[in-house]
Protein backbone atom coordinates (compact mmCIF):
# COMPACT_ATOMS: atom_id res chain seq x y z
CA UNK A 1 0.00 0.00 0.00
CA UNK A 2 1.03 3.39 -0.87
CA UNK A 3 1.93 6.27 1.40
CA UNK A 4 -0.68 9.25 0.97
CA UNK A 5 0.69 12.51 0.52
CA UNK A 6 0.72 14.97 3.44
CA UNK A 7 -2.68 16.76 2.71
CA UNK A 8 -4.69 13.46 2.20
CA UNK A 9 -7.98 12.87 4.12
CA UNK A 10 -9.44 9.41 5.36
CA UNK A 11 -10.74 7.42 8.08
CA UNK A 12 -10.30 3.89 10.04
CA UNK A 13 -6.45 4.33 9.53
CA UNK A 14 -6.38 4.99 6.01
CA UNK A 15 -5.94 7.89 3.37
CA UNK A 16 -9.16 7.72 1.39
CA UNK A 17 -9.47 8.48 -2.68
CA UNK A 18 -12.14 8.53 -5.26
CA UNK A 19 -14.45 10.31 -2.62
CA UNK A 20 -14.59 13.88 -3.25
CA UNK A 21 -17.64 14.15 -2.39
CA UNK A 22 -17.30 12.85 1.42
CA UNK A 23 -14.26 15.15 2.33
CA UNK A 24 -16.10 16.84 5.49
CA UNK A 25 -16.64 13.61 7.10
CA UNK A 26 -12.76 12.93 7.15
CA UNK A 27 -10.16 13.71 9.03
CA UNK A 28 -6.67 14.44 8.10
CA UNK A 29 -4.43 11.45 7.68
CA UNK A 30 -1.75 11.02 8.95
CA UNK A 31 1.62 10.41 6.69
CA UNK A 32 2.08 6.63 7.96
CA UNK A 33 -1.62 5.75 6.71
CA UNK A 34 -1.34 3.93 3.74
CA UNK A 35 -4.03 5.16 0.56
CA UNK A 36 -7.25 3.10 0.03
CA UNK A 37 -8.39 4.17 -3.91
CA UNK A 38 -12.46 3.02 -3.55
CA UNK A 39 -14.04 2.99 -7.01
CA UNK A 40 -17.74 3.07 -7.26
CA UNK A 41 -20.03 0.65 -9.85
CA UNK A 42 -23.42 0.50 -10.29
CA UNK A 43 -24.88 -2.27 -7.82
CA UNK A 44 -25.64 -5.82 -9.54
CA UNK A 45 -25.76 -9.32 -8.39
CA UNK A 46 -24.39 -9.85 -5.58
CA UNK A 47 -22.09 -12.44 -5.19
CA UNK A 48 -23.39 -15.94 -4.40
CA UNK A 49 -20.99 -16.28 -1.18
CA UNK A 50 -18.32 -14.13 0.85
CA UNK A 51 -14.61 -14.87 0.81
CA UNK A 52 -11.17 -14.04 1.82
CA UNK A 53 -8.30 -15.04 0.68
CA UNK A 54 -4.26 -13.37 1.36
CA UNK A 55 -4.48 -10.65 -1.59
CA UNK A 56 -8.57 -10.81 -2.26
CA UNK A 57 -11.75 -10.04 -0.68
CA UNK A 58 -15.54 -10.50 -1.56
CA UNK A 59 -17.91 -9.17 0.79
CA UNK A 60 -21.90 -8.66 1.05
CA UNK A 61 -22.57 -5.15 2.13
CA UNK A 62 -26.26 -3.78 3.41
CA UNK A 63 -29.20 -4.12 1.15
CA UNK A 64 -27.84 -6.22 -1.86
CA UNK A 65 -24.75 -4.02 -2.22
CA UNK A 66 -21.26 -5.71 -2.27
CA UNK A 67 -17.61 -4.86 -2.30
CA UNK A 68 -14.33 -6.58 -4.34
CA UNK A 69 -11.32 -6.00 -2.46
CA UNK A 70 -7.59 -6.08 -3.89
CA UNK A 71 -4.86 -6.02 -1.21
CA UNK A 72 -1.80 -5.61 -3.52
CA UNK A 73 -2.89 -2.43 -5.35
CA UNK A 74 -5.01 -0.98 -2.27
CA UNK A 75 -8.20 -0.70 -4.38
CA UNK A 76 -11.98 -1.22 -3.35
CA UNK A 77 -14.49 -1.71 -5.64
CA UNK A 78 -17.89 -1.13 -3.93
CA UNK A 79 -21.49 -2.26 -5.76
CA UNK A 80 -23.64 0.46 -4.23
CA UNK A 81 -27.37 1.28 -5.77
CA UNK A 82 -27.40 3.96 -8.20
CA UNK A 83 -27.76 7.80 -6.42
CA UNK A 84 -25.78 6.44 -3.34
CA UNK A 85 -23.80 9.45 -2.07
CA UNK A 86 -20.07 9.68 -1.38
CA UNK A 87 -21.06 10.20 2.37
CA UNK A 88 -23.48 7.30 2.05
CA UNK A 89 -20.63 5.23 0.70
CA UNK A 90 -18.54 6.62 2.95
CA UNK A 91 -20.64 5.50 6.47
CA UNK A 92 -22.12 2.30 6.42
CA UNK A 93 -20.70 0.97 3.01
CA UNK A 94 -16.86 1.47 3.89
CA UNK A 95 -17.53 -0.34 7.11
CA UNK A 96 -16.98 -3.80 6.17
CA UNK A 97 -13.98 -2.86 3.61
CA UNK A 98 -11.91 -1.10 6.01
CA UNK A 99 -12.11 -3.90 8.29
CA UNK A 100 -10.76 -6.67 5.98
CA UNK A 101 -7.78 -4.33 4.65
CA UNK A 102 -7.06 -3.53 8.59
CA UNK A 103 -7.00 -7.22 8.97
CA UNK A 104 -4.51 -7.17 5.77
CA UNK A 105 -2.69 -4.85 7.90
CA UNK A 106 -2.53 -6.70 11.07
CA UNK A 107 -4.66 -4.27 12.59
CA UNK A 108 -7.59 -5.39 15.04
CA UNK A 109 -11.75 -4.48 13.89
CA UNK A 110 -14.24 -4.25 16.30
CA UNK A 111 -17.70 -3.64 16.16
CA UNK A 112 -18.43 -0.58 18.04
CA UNK A 113 -17.93 3.24 18.60
CA UNK A 114 -15.59 5.39 20.86
CA UNK A 115 -15.32 8.22 22.97
CA UNK A 116 -12.60 10.47 23.66
CA UNK A 117 -11.87 10.21 28.09
CA UNK A 118 -8.74 12.28 29.19
CA UNK A 119 -6.83 12.33 25.76
CA UNK A 120 -7.50 8.92 25.19
CA UNK A 121 -9.98 6.54 24.09
CA UNK A 122 -12.89 4.56 25.46
CA UNK A 123 -14.36 1.96 23.06
CA UNK A 124 -18.18 1.48 23.26
CA UNK A 125 -19.19 -2.16 22.54
CA UNK A 126 -22.57 -3.79 22.62
CA UNK A 127 -25.00 -5.91 20.53
CA UNK A 128 -27.13 -4.89 17.11
CA UNK A 129 -30.13 -3.55 19.41
CA UNK A 130 -28.20 -2.26 22.25
CA UNK A 131 -27.89 1.30 21.47
CA UNK A 132 -24.79 2.34 21.03
CA UNK A 133 -25.23 4.93 18.87
CA UNK A 134 -28.01 6.62 20.92
CA UNK A 135 -25.47 6.21 23.89
CA UNK A 136 -23.06 7.95 21.85
CA UNK A 137 -24.82 10.69 21.15
CA UNK A 138 -25.61 11.56 24.63
CA UNK A 139 -21.84 11.46 25.57
CA UNK A 140 -21.38 13.92 22.41
CA UNK A 141 -23.84 16.47 24.13
CA UNK A 142 -22.47 16.42 27.03
CA UNK A 143 -18.96 17.23 25.42
CA UNK A 144 -17.65 14.32 25.04
CA UNK A 145 -15.94 13.89 21.46
CA UNK A 146 -16.80 10.87 19.66
CA UNK A 147 -13.87 8.96 17.49
CA UNK A 148 -16.24 6.69 15.63
CA UNK A 149 -19.25 5.42 15.45
CA UNK A 150 -19.86 1.73 14.58
CA UNK A 151 -16.55 0.48 13.85
CA UNK A 152 -13.20 0.63 15.55
CA UNK A 153 -9.82 0.20 13.37
CA UNK A 154 -6.96 -0.09 16.52
CA UNK A 155 -3.32 -0.57 15.35
CA UNK A 156 -0.64 -0.85 18.05
CA UNK A 157 -3.13 -0.08 20.51
CA UNK A 158 -4.14 3.13 18.96
CA UNK A 159 -7.83 3.70 17.88
CA UNK A 160 -7.65 5.29 14.43
CA UNK A 161 -10.74 7.65 14.18
CA UNK A 162 -13.81 6.69 12.18
CA UNK A 163 -16.02 9.05 9.95
CA UNK A 164 -17.25 12.62 11.42
CA UNK A 165 -20.54 11.31 11.68
CA UNK A 166 -23.18 9.00 14.13
CA UNK A 167 -26.26 7.80 12.41
CA UNK A 168 -29.36 7.67 14.71
CA UNK A 169 -32.63 5.69 14.41
CA UNK A 170 -36.41 7.84 14.60
CA UNK A 171 -36.67 7.74 17.85
CA UNK A 172 -33.65 8.70 19.08
CA UNK A 173 -33.04 11.16 17.05
CA UNK A 174 -36.20 12.72 17.74
CA UNK A 175 -35.81 12.62 21.62
CA UNK A 176 -32.63 13.96 21.30
CA UNK A 177 -33.37 16.97 18.86
CA UNK A 178 -30.28 16.46 16.69
CA UNK A 179 -29.74 14.61 13.19
CA UNK A 180 -30.88 14.78 10.14
CA UNK A 181 -33.04 12.60 7.27
CA UNK A 182 -31.06 10.74 5.21
CA UNK A 183 -33.57 8.43 4.09
CA UNK A 184 -33.18 5.00 3.67
CA UNK A 185 -29.63 4.23 3.58
CA UNK A 186 -28.17 0.85 3.55
CA UNK A 187 -29.51 -1.77 5.97
CA UNK A 188 -32.42 0.87 7.22
CA UNK A 189 -33.74 4.71 7.70
CA UNK A 190 -31.03 7.18 9.16
CA UNK A 191 -30.88 10.23 10.74
CA UNK A 192 -27.23 11.29 10.51
CA UNK A 193 -25.51 14.27 12.95
CA UNK A 194 -22.38 15.82 11.98
CA UNK A 195 -19.53 15.03 14.52
CA UNK A 196 -17.12 17.74 15.38
CA UNK A 197 -13.29 17.24 14.52
CA UNK A 198 -11.02 14.43 16.51
CA UNK A 199 -7.44 13.72 16.17
CA UNK A 200 -7.05 10.66 14.10
CA UNK A 201 -5.18 7.96 16.75
CA UNK A 202 -5.81 8.13 20.30
CA UNK A 203 -4.39 5.92 22.64
CA UNK A 204 -7.34 2.98 23.67
CA UNK A 205 -7.70 3.37 27.21
CA UNK A 206 -10.53 0.75 27.76
CA UNK A 207 -13.65 -0.87 27.14
CA UNK A 208 -17.24 -0.19 27.78
CA UNK A 209 -19.73 -2.76 26.31
CA UNK A 210 -23.60 -2.01 26.80
CA UNK A 211 -26.31 -3.97 28.28
CA UNK A 212 -30.14 -3.99 29.15
CA UNK A 213 -30.94 -4.63 32.87
CA UNK A 214 -33.57 -3.93 35.44
CA UNK A 215 -31.43 -1.41 37.31
CA UNK A 216 -28.58 1.04 36.29
CA UNK A 217 -25.09 -0.17 37.37
CA UNK A 218 -21.67 0.52 35.62
CA UNK A 219 -19.37 -2.93 36.79
CA UNK A 220 -15.90 -3.46 36.48
CA UNK A 221 -15.23 -6.74 34.93
CA UNK A 222 -11.66 -9.07 35.57
CA UNK A 223 -9.65 -11.71 34.59
CA UNK A 224 -11.02 -14.08 31.47
CA UNK A 225 -14.01 -12.40 31.31
CA UNK A 226 -12.36 -9.00 29.88
CA UNK A 227 -11.14 -11.49 26.71
CA UNK A 228 -14.89 -13.15 26.94
CA UNK A 229 -16.46 -10.05 26.50
CA UNK A 230 -14.43 -8.47 23.57
CA UNK A 231 -14.85 -12.05 21.40
CA UNK A 232 -18.51 -11.37 19.90
CA UNK A 233 -17.86 -8.06 18.93
CA UNK A 234 -14.76 -8.99 16.81
CA UNK A 235 -15.27 -6.82 13.38
CA UNK A 236 -14.12 -9.82 11.39
CA UNK A 237 -15.00 -13.70 12.29
CA UNK A 238 -11.33 -15.21 11.13
CA UNK A 239 -9.10 -16.17 13.63
CA UNK A 240 -6.89 -13.03 14.50
CA UNK A 241 -3.39 -12.28 12.58
CA UNK A 242 -2.08 -11.34 15.61
CA UNK A 243 -3.52 -13.49 18.60
CA UNK A 244 -1.10 -11.98 21.22
CA UNK A 245 -2.47 -8.53 20.46
CA UNK A 246 -5.77 -9.17 21.50
CA UNK A 247 -4.84 -10.49 24.46
CA UNK A 248 -2.99 -7.58 25.33
CA UNK A 249 -6.16 -5.00 24.08
CA UNK A 250 -8.18 -7.44 26.90
CA UNK A 251 -6.02 -6.29 29.45
CA UNK A 252 -7.30 -3.32 29.66
CA UNK A 253 -9.53 -1.34 32.14
CA UNK A 254 -12.58 -2.96 31.03
CA UNK A 255 -16.81 -1.84 32.42
CA UNK A 256 -20.24 -3.24 31.69
CA UNK A 257 -22.89 -0.60 31.74
CA UNK A 258 -26.10 -1.90 32.10
CA UNK A 259 -29.47 0.14 32.25
CA UNK A 260 -33.13 0.07 31.94
CA UNK A 261 -34.93 0.13 28.54
CA UNK A 262 -36.25 3.62 28.89
CA UNK A 263 -35.30 6.45 27.03
CA UNK A 264 -36.20 8.91 29.96
CA UNK A 265 -33.07 7.28 32.00
CA UNK A 266 -30.84 8.55 29.77
CA UNK A 267 -29.31 11.30 30.93
CA UNK A 268 -29.04 9.85 34.40
CA UNK A 269 -27.40 7.18 33.03
CA UNK A 270 -24.89 9.35 31.24
CA UNK A 271 -23.94 10.40 34.32
CA UNK A 272 -23.40 7.67 35.93
CA UNK A 273 -21.10 6.26 33.12
CA UNK A 274 -19.49 9.74 33.06
CA UNK A 275 -18.93 9.35 36.93
CA UNK A 276 -17.30 5.86 36.48
CA UNK A 277 -14.55 7.20 33.88
CA UNK A 278 -13.78 10.09 35.88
Amino acid sequence: MTTPPSNSLGAYGFALEGLPDARELLVEAPPAWPTLTVVRASGGERPDVEQVTEDHARLWLASGASAELDRRVARAEVRVPDGTSDAALVHPYLAPVALIMARWLGREGMHGGAVVIDDGAWAVLGDKTAGKSTALAALELRGVPVVSDDVLVIDDGNVLAGPRSLDLREEAARRLGVGESMGRVGARERWRHRLGPVAPELPLRGWITLEWGEEIAVEPLAGAARLAALLPHRGVRLAPTLPHALLRLSQLPHLRLIRPRRFELLDEVTTRLLGALG
